[in-house]
């Protein structure tokens, strides 16, 4: 194991360059189909392509400095937040393969619940929606929060892009789900860590109306020309979580037990192999294992604008659009991961020890 982590350390940047390549990680080696003992990279392709096809320089190694590679198909990663209003945020549904829920009416997920609990949607006044994962305390104070993810609770902020700032509206259920500011304001945004993309970022709110006004008076005076603003991000900032607090208005409004899973009772870190479950806004309750540990993913935001996340987890499919947000859990409910990506064929999620790091809480 410490010798795959050497390799992936050193080795990461070119897999990840390659064409088709969406993730590399730790995993097991599956031969004709059946999973083996042995572990392996694990290299995420968006889709096998023949070798044939090829150039020599573009494919996969059958292994890497004496380390067999692996490689599985599993589509286009994205973010998992709800679908209504993809165009505007940039999230979509995946039309996962995940099975059907195990446990819980789904429609309950989608509506106002007070208290309201993890599993159930939230989402930032300006997004669509996603999951209320977990309450947790602030490390100094012992104050509850809302934890989820930052582009659940906070637009997926970089934090220099006006998209949100702490002091934001946080509403259960979230606007797709028909939650308003005036009803159902539950929380205020805390704090975030922020999202580092690369590509073209869509402005905030105020700069697509100085957009539109500027095109209206360039439309008027008769020229052709446009005019698109645009934030340009560091093209290879690397993240290890998308990770946001909410401050409830009444400590009263929340409570700490998971839906359909009841209260978390620590952390534990992923184990390849390890049967997890998780309780969310669109899926209910799923269950899955996990795949690949150690995991650089390139993320989909919209268009050709991704985020590259480091030492992330893969299950196999868990999850549609709009469990953003959920915590992912052992067999004994503890939390292992905050899930916040995915595509029909994988769930991608944070390391849960990484995000309580990140935002000085405790569950």
């Amino acid at each position: 194991m410490a010798r795959i982590s050497r390799v992936l350390e050193d080795e990461t940047l070119r897999l990840m360059s390659l064409p088709n390549v969406v993730g590399v990680g730790r995993g097991y080696k599956a031969t004709a189909g059946v999973r083996t003992s042995a572990e392996c990279i694990v290299v995420l392709v968006k889709q096998k392509v023949p070798g044939r096809v090829l150039e020599a320089q573009d494919m996969v190694p059958a292994e890497v400095r004496g380390i067999p590679t692996d490689v599985v198909e599993v589509g286009e990663i994205r973010f998992l937040g709800a679908r209504v209003g993809a165009a505007d945020h940039g999230e979509e549904n995946v039309s996962s393969t995940v099975g059907a829920p195990t446990s819980g009416s789904c429609a309950r997920r989608l509506e106002r619940m007070r208290p309201a609990r993890p599993g159930v949607s939230i989402g930032h006044y300006q997004t669509t929606a996603g999951t209320f994962g977990a309450v947790v305390w602030d490390n100094k104070t012992g104050e509850p929060f809302i934890l989820s993810c930052n582009h659940v609770l906070a637009n997926a902020t970089s934090g220099r892009d006006g998209r949100a700032r702490a002091g934001d509206p946080i509403v259960q259920p979230g606007a797709a789900d028909g939650g308003t500011v005036e009803r159902d304001r539950i929380a205020v945004l805390e704090r975030f860590v922020p999202i580092h993309m690369s590509g073209r970022v869509p402005a905030c709110m105020a700069s697509r109306a100085a957009e539109k006004a500027m095109n209206n008076w360039l439309r008027a005076t008769g020229t052709s020309a446009r005019v698109e603003i645009v934030i340009r991000q560091f093209p290879f900032a690397a993240n290890t979580v998308d990770a946001a607090l909410a401050r409830p208005l009444r400590p009263d409004s929340i409570e700490p037990s998971i839906l359909d899973l009841g209260e978390l009772r620590g952390v534990t870190e992923p184990e390849l192999g390890m049967a997890v479950r998780k309780s969310g806004r669109t899926t209910g309750v799923t269950t899955g294992e996990i795949t690949s540990v150690d995991t650089t993913v390139r993320v989909v935001y919209s268009g050709n604008v991704t985020a590259i996340f480091r030492d992330q987890i893969v299950t196999s499919p868990m999850a549609d659009g709009g469990d953003s947000g959920s915590v992912l859990v052992d067999a004994e409910v503890r939390a292992v991961g905050l899930l916040f990506a995915g595509s029909d064929r994988s769930t991608i999620y944070n390391r849960m020890t990484s995000v309580l790091d990140a935002l000085g809480v405790t569950t």
